[in-house]
């Protein structure tokens, strides 16, 4: 119960405006994690960005179990297995940006389509943690369950043999 597991990883890729270019987004993000793309929209009207409030503007993916650990596995080797400790939080999630999707294998550089960055987040939790989210008797987690910064830092080196700068 105490070995940290990986949650769910969220991949994200933020456009900017919807059209052509949004669908060309989701049809490679579709690609590269093999699952169904979901779009996400704008919160509020950005004049200075041509952003309209409820304008689809990215998209993102869910992956969780074993899919999760694929991806995440192909990611961290993008990166080269190199992670600052400012990308992890307090809670023990993790972030980093992948800058262009040709990197993944069997991607291909397309100049129709362009390149895309994306943002990976991963939330990594001891087992029983659902304690917090179910619907009937809801719980809290105790103090000494939570997942820290630094039981994240040795789970991603000891697990993926990340490098922490």
């Amino acid at each position: 119960m105490r070995t940290p597991v990986v949650d769910k990883v969220v991949v994200h890729m933020g456009v900017g405006e919807s059209g052509q270019h949004l669908v060309d987004a989701e049809g490679i993000l579709g690609e590269v994690t093999g699952q169904k793309v979901i779009r996400t929209y704008a919160k509020r009207t950005l004049p200075s960005f041509s952003i309209k409030k409820n304008e689809p503007i990215g998209c993102k993916v869910t992956l969780r179990g074993e899919r999760a650990e694929k991806f995440l596995t192909t990611a961290l080797d993008i990166v080269e297995k190199e992670l600052r400790a400012s990308q992890f939080d307090k809670n023990g999630n993790v972030t980093f940006g992948i800058e262009e999707h040709t990197d993944f294998p069997g991607m291909r550089y397309d100049p129709n389509i362009g390149i895309f960055g994306m943002d990976v987040n991963v939330v990594v939790n001891r087992p029983g943690y659902r304690i917090s989210k179910r619907r009937i008797t809801k719980a809290r987690i105790p103090a000494s369950h939570r997942i820290t910064k630094d039981d994240t830092i040795s789970f991603f080196k000891d697990k993926y043999s990340v490098e922490v700068i």
